[in-house]
């Protein structure tokens, strides 16, 4: 009898206390509400005049309470992994089964999208991903990223940007994230992100002591700069929108959401190799670039990498390494010029 009339009461409480619990309050967004459980998609204009384009944005507010996470795909126009993850993932996303809200930015850099350029806006010939903050009163290209920072990364918790290697790069799929000596609790929640989001690499960047002082360039490094904890992730090869990295995108997303309890979900047990340092390894000719390595691979200190030939497919040197480690990313097409990157090798025990 007193088990009983304890699990009635017990029923009785919980009835209450989910009839009695503050309803989540609608999420307003470019002057537009949206009711929880519900979904808005708009395109955002941006204009300097003479240029102008827009930012396609998709708005999902959850029924419970929960964080705001921004996900912003195609910085870049010509990395379409990210492009079309973000795309599918729209897709799959209920908003009626999320606590929080997702900001997701299906594709920020359209104009070099369509016109399929790689790094640049074609509108003024500017990379993205090298002029955060942006400017109010800007070029297109720094419009858009002074857009990205105060229409979406200021009403988010969190932020992950999301690229891939284009037409030139053979990549290792992985995740990063800024280290700050100043900023330690910011940077552990990055950290905890990109371990979250479930690749075999992360990787380290800023490790300095402070990033007051300096310009944001980056997307993520901008949402840093903000207070506001952030993560990358680089999945794609060549400029080519394989199945199997946008899968691995989707994978990621779904971890990130059920990591920041935004999602219900069985959380990643990923144990990434953790690289705090990488060494580029720069061509020291003009010509023809042959690689002897793929992206993926541990190479040993002094390893031949690869060579460079002249205008007459005459050999002028090898590449070798100087260090140990694992090739994170590479240029794996033959033109290549005296100072230009071919490797970026990042450093394991």
């Amino acid at each position: 009898m007193l088990t009983r009339t304890l699990f009635f009461l017990l029923a009785l409480f919980a009835a209450f206390t989910s009839a009695t619990a503050a309803p989540v309050k609608p999420f307003v967004f470019q002057n537009q509400t949206i009711k929880a459980g519900s979904k808005l998609s708009v395109l955002l204009p941006v204009t300097d005049g003479k240029d102008s384009t827009v930012i396609p944005v998709s708005v999902f507010h959850g029924t419970k309470k929960g964080p705001v996470l921004g996900i912003i795909a195609g910085v870049h126009g010509y990395e379409y992994p990210p492009i079309i993850a973000a795309q599918q993932f729209a897709q799959t996303l209920d908003p009626t089964q999320l606590s929080g809200t997702v900001i997701l930015v299906h594709l920020a850099n359209v104009p070099a999208f369509l016109g399929r350029r790689l790094r640049v806006n074609p509108q003024d010939e500017k990379n993205l991903n090298r002029v955060f903050p942006g400017k109010a009163d800007g070029t297109i290209t720094e419009r858009i990223a002074w857009t990205l920072g105060n229409d979406i990364m200021a009403r988010c918790n969190y932020v992950l940007d999301v690229h891939a290697g284009e037409a030139n790069d053979d990549l290792r799929p992985y995740a990063g994230y800024y280290n700050y000596f100043d900023t330690p609790a910011l940077s552990e929640q990055g950290r905890q992100m990109a371990v979250a989001l479930g690749f075999p690499y992360v990787i380290q960047f800023g490790n300095e002591p402070t990033l007051t002082g300096q310009p944001a360039t980056y997307c993520s490094r901008e949402a840093v700069k903000r207070g506001i904890p952030a993560a990358d992730i680089e999945c794609g090869r060549f400029g080519m929108a394989e199945a199997e990295n946008v899968a691995l995108i989707k994978q990621a997303l779904h971890n990130l959401l059920v990591h920041l309890h935004i999602a219900e979900g069985t959380p990643s047990t990923n144990q990434p190799y953790l690289i705090k340092q990488r060494t580029s390894i720069e061509s020291e000719h003009t010509g023809f670039f042959y690689p002897q390595v793929k992206a993926g691979e541990f190479i040993a200190r002094g390893r031949k990498l690869g060579y460079i030939t002249d205008l007459f497919g005459n050999p002028v040197g090898d590449v070798v390494s100087p260090v140990k480690g694992v090739v994170l990313y590479m240029s794996s097409t033959p033109p290549i010029s005296k100072g230009q990157e071919l490797f970026s090798v990042g450093h394991v025990e």
